[in-house]
């Protein structure tokens, strides 16, 4: 929709490209008093959006063009960088020198290194357009067969967050949660992933056991993670596409969600404490796997 009162170019018919709107707020003394913006004017503008803060997360979110980014907020010239915003010329950008608006926006004590980005949640993605086809992904010279990590009504935005994280740094090619029982998108979810939020597909879906078959019938095979298991992790043959699937700390797999997968393996404990923190086994788990392709 052309904005009104721009003037149309007379060579092309079209309206000048709009350039990103830079705000400055924080003059009239030390602290800043702001001018029409506000700790209260931080609140997303539109359903559904929420506020990226940090470098990893607001530069990954910058650079993934599914992205709908709404407003960039920097403490001050230097921490706005312009190649945080090559790729989006209309961004508005405000400049706000006062901390507490940062600090009512993003809680008292968050490290947020003075950039907040406004967005809106990531497209919906399906198994067939998130999970790639089981032929193999390249890692260096080598193709591997495929990692996906499945978390089972992992409810915690820390440990989806940390998860996404271990998942993008490990290779897998997508993580998988239920839509219900599992965290949505926040600032909080985006900081813990270091950026992972835009660079790792995330799909959701209705039923894990169920999602299990579909996986089976495009060619993977699906390991679950228990202490009940007799198999170690690194005793699977990892020259097959898998799947990994995690429970939530203390319940572990839900019973219909075990009987599904195809195999069953426990990471080996020394006995001193009785689980892992689910970021931290699925790291160890796609560890053991990454090493048994290289052997």
């Amino acid at each position: 929709m052309k904005k009104p009162g721009a003037k149309a170019s007379s060579r092309t018919g079209k309206p000048p490209q709009r350039r990103g709107k830079r705000r400055t707020a924080g003059g009239g003394g030390a602290g800043g008093k702001r001018h029409g913006l506000s700790p209260a004017a931080l609140s997303p503008g539109a359903p559904g959006a929420f506020f990226l803060y940090g470098r990893h997360a607001v530069t990954a979110a910058l650079g993934n063009m599914t992205r709908p980014c709404r407003r960039l907020i920097a403490r001050d010239a230097a921490a706005l960088q312009d190649t945080l915003v090559r790729n989006r010329p209309g961004l508005t950008v405000d400049i706000i020198s006062d901390m507490s608006v940062f600090e009512a926006t993003v809680g008292p004590g968050t490290p947020h290194q003075g950039l907040m980005l406004e967005v809106q949640p990531l497209p919906q993605m399906d198994l067939a357009d998130g999970a790639p086809s089981p032929g193999g992904v390249r890692g260096g010279d080598t193709a591997y067969p495929p990692r996906l990590l499945i978390l089972d009504q992992v409810t915690d935005p820390q440990n989806v967050g940390a998860a996404l994280r271990v998942a993008a740094g490990l290779g897998a090619a997508a993580l998988i949660t239920q839509d219900r029982h599992s965290p949505k998108e926040s600032g909080a979810l985006a900081r813990a992933a270091a950026g992972a939020l835009d660079t790792l597909p995330w799909i959701r879906v209705t039923n894990v056991a169920d999602s299990l078959k579909t996986l089976g019938d495009m060619g993977y095979w699906s390991v679950g993670l228990t202490g009940a298991a007799d198999a170690d992790i690194d005793t699977l043959d990892t020259g097959r596409p898998l799947a990994i699937v995690m429970g939530a700390e203390g319940t572990g797999l839900r019973p219909r969600v075990a009987a599904s997968c195809d195999f069953l393996a426990r990471i080996p404990m020394s006995g001193r404490v009785e689980s892992l923190n689910v970021s931290t086994a699925a790291a160890i788990a796609l560890y053991a796997l990454r090493a048994g392709d290289t052997a």
